[in-house]
């Protein structure tokens, strides 16, 4: 099994996402967790549109990527899907054979009216999983 960690600022929402697809969508290749920076709490615009798909996300916790890194977790793929400048923030775990950008907006900075938010976090999912779906495709083994 490939084991990934997706991270972002607060492990609220992408990172939470990217990790739910995987572990669905790449279940028999890849093994996904997820940490935060900063853990805060799931944000329920994420937690409408992943259940629109039929991910219940809403009894999820956050993580810290740094208390993951002083447990000494290892992983084949660490994932950033923060901005470029809070991903130079994440620690280096030793023995990681790639780490990727993935800099997606943060859902925590959407404006608007409540509807223009939700088709926002919907384009976000589509988005994550797309990437995912990209991630299985180029890193799963091939034997």
């Amino acid at each position: 099994m490939i084991k990934v960690l997706f991270v972002c600022v607060h492990n609220s929402a992408r990172s939470q996402m990217a990790a739910a697809f995987l572990n669905d969508l790449g279940k028999e290749h890849f093994i996904a967790e997820s940490a935060g920076l900063e853990p805060g709490t799931i944000n329920p615009l994420i937690v409408k549109v992943m259940a629109e798909l039929g991910y219940d996300l809403s009894q999820n916790t956050t993580n810290s990527v740094f208390d993951y890194f002083k447990e000494g977790r290892l992983y084949s793929i660490i994932v950033k899907v923060c901005d470029l400048e809070n991903g130079q923030r994440c620690p280096v775990f030793p023995l990681v054979m790639n780490v990727l950008d993935w800099p997606f907006e943060d859902p925590a900075d959407y404006t608007g009216t409540a509807e223009e938010q939700l088709e926002k976090a919907r384009h976000l999912r589509d988005k994550i999983r797309e990437n995912v779906v990209d991630l299985i495709n180029n890193y799963k083994p091939s034997y």
